[in-house]
């Protein structure tokens, strides 16, 4: 009886074939686990970590969104951990568990300004997290107590660079104290402008924002949704927003990049989770986050403290902080702010 010979080209067809189908049983079953994974009921509360106290704009934005997920996530427990400028907080999600259950505000201090504000930093900004959104951008506003511009006849960008550059020193402007954002904001504008202004730092925002209503000091940048009410009353001249773009809150006010391109500084804050986050739980996150910042409602209530709601995907918004970690340190640095 004849016994038929395999070919040897035939059998490496064979074996190829087998293993082929092999790596696809396996590849399937990994997309059915992960699919599983991202879809499966979640087995407790979601955290969130708001490194700063109840009742301001960062809070009550956390909430608002906690709220809206809660048929997508379930429970979302707000945890107001506020200390040490931001870092107190954001140090708890950097060290938590990386399963999801814990997750942080991350905002432009917390992950931009303090890295190179404080000497000693318990978490390092650009590795520790994972971006799961942008929730918020706040527009800063460059403004001028309404009397010292009319009486210096300024009335534009360009006429307050014009006359700091004609009048070297003599103007000057207020922030809520070395280091905040209105202090840096000043510094950017000054050395994009080449213009020198005496800096004078208040304690607090609101110290700052009543130097500059009585006249003690010449221009400022605040806060969108702390001055458009003077603005609006006419005790504050408006004569630019901070970011990229005009304000929909204020349309009529220009942007700084009109005058002085690629100027762009504003307030934001988003969500992010530890570093070693599964990415499908991350993913999920997102989502759930992502369709809670696109519903009118979410956007009408921001838009009553003035913030617009930013969606971005993981990749983007980590991206974007370490972007913004590299602007500021040049910024930060060039003030001399130290916190120990």
């Amino acid at each position: 009886m004849m016994s038929t010979k395999i070919q040897p080209k035939n059998l490496r067809l064979k074996t190829m074939g087998v293993l082929l189908t092999a790596l696809a049983s396996c590849l399937l079953h990994a997309q059915a686990q992960t699919s599983t994974a991202a879809n499966a009921p979640l087995t407790k509360p979601i955290r969130l970590v708001v490194p700063y106290a109840p009742g301001g704009p960062i809070d009550v934005t956390a909430r608002a969104l906690a709220e809206r997920v809660k048929d997508t996530l379930g429970t979302v427990i707000i945890d107001n951990k506020p200390g040490a400028g931001g870092n107190l907080g954001v140090d708890i999600v950097a060290k938590a568990p990386a399963d999801g259950y814990t997750i942080g505000i991350a905002a432009v201090a917390t992950h931009a300004i303090n890295p190179w504000l404080f000497s000693k930093m318990p978490f390092n900004a650009a590795t520790d997290f994972v971006g799961i959104t942008q929730m918020v951008r706040v527009p800063n506003v460059l403004v001028m107590n309404a009397d010292t511009a009319q009486r210096l006849k300024i009335n534009t960008l360009a006429d307050l660079i014009a006359y700091a550059k004609a009048n070297p020193g003599k103007l000057n402007v207020g922030s809520g104290g070395n280091g905040s954002a209105g202090h840096l904001a000043a510094e950017m504008f000054k050395r994009d402008a080449g213009i020198f202004a005496v800096h004078i730092p208040y304690n607090g925002g609101n110290p700052a924002q009543l130097a500059l209503l009585s006249g003690q000091v010449d221009f400022n940048f605040d806060n969108l949704a702390t001055a458009a009410a003077n603005i609006k009353a006419g005790k504050l001249k408006a004569l630019a927003v901070t970011t990229a773009q005009r304000s929909a809150a204020l349309p009529d006010i220009p942007a700084m990049s009109e005058t002085i391109k690629g100027f762009e500084i504003d307030t934001w804050w988003g969500l992010v989770a530890p570093a070693a986050t599964p990415p499908a739980m991350v993913a999920r996150l997102h989502q759930a986050f992502a369709a809670a910042l696109a519903t009118p409602e979410t956007k009408s209530r921001f838009g009553m403290m003035m913030a617009e709601p930013v969606i971005s995907t993981p990749e983007q918004f980590s991206a974007f902080m370490k972007r913004e970690l590299t602007k500021y340190e040049p910024v930060v640095k060039a003030t001399g702010a130290r916190v120990d």
